[in-house]
């Protein structure tokens, strides 16, 4: 784990070109996220979009 980098262990993600991963850790950093959709009418999961998204 990036010693900089705080896991919340209840956000499970692996993308790590987003600067809240926790390096070899597959958790975010942050204490909440905002899911969103980029679609009218959503009907499966690839249809949602993480909104707390930040390249690093």
């Amino acid at each position: 784990m990036d010693c900089h980098c705080s896991a919340n262990r209840s956000i499970e993600c692996t993308v790590k070109q987003c600067k809240y991963h926790c390096g070899s850790e597959n958790f975010c950093s942050l204490e909440h996220i905002q899911v969103g959709t980029h679609e009218t009418d959503p009907t499966v999961k690839e249809c949602t979009d993480c909104m707390s998204f930040n390249r690093k």
